[in-house]
Parts: structure tokens; C-alpha cells; sequence
């Protein structure tokens, strides 16, 4: 019920194709830009100052985090 119906006899195909005799010239619709090195540089170097900093934000968090619990877990003690 749900197979293919395939013709009998397919048509083969063409012996040759058809190419233009003067086809069109192709067009880029972008610009053409060049990158150079130091904006690549200015790139990378960015990306590595903003990951520095990014570390050191968390590991300023992770000890701020830490110093809060030992206060806490000392003033609980405190009160006993």
C-alpha cells in the first residue's frame, strides 16, 4: 500500500548537457575587507584580560563565600 510506484521504463538520461555559450559573470554582493594581524592580536589579548578577569571575580567570590561560613560556623560556637 505505502511502496513506491516506479515507471517501467525510465527515460534515460541526456547525453550531453547544455552549458552556455557566454555565462554571466558572477558577482559578489560583500564587500571585500581585509583583517589584519594587530586587530587580531588586539582580539586575542582582549579575550584573555576579560577571562583574567573573570577568574579572578570568581575566585574572589568562591572567597568571600568561604570566610563567611568559618565567621558563621565561629560566632555559632561563640554563643553556646
Amino acid at each position: 500500500m505505502f511502496l513506491p510506484k516506479y515507471p517501467d521504463n525510465p527515460t534515460p538520461p541526456p547525453a550531453h548537457t547544455h552549458a552556455p555559450a557566454d555565462p554571466a559573470p558572477v558577482r559578489s554582493s560583500l564587500p571585500q575587507f581585509s583583517v589584519s594581524s594587530g586587530a587580531v592580536a588586539a582580539v586575542v589579548v582582549g579575550g584573555v584580560v576579560l577571562t583574567a578577569l573573570l577568574a579572578a571575580v570568581a575566585v574572589s567570590a568562591i572567597s568571600a563565600a568561604i570566610a563567611a561560613v568559618v565567621l558563621r560556623s565561629l560566632l555559632r560556637d561563640q554563643r553556646r
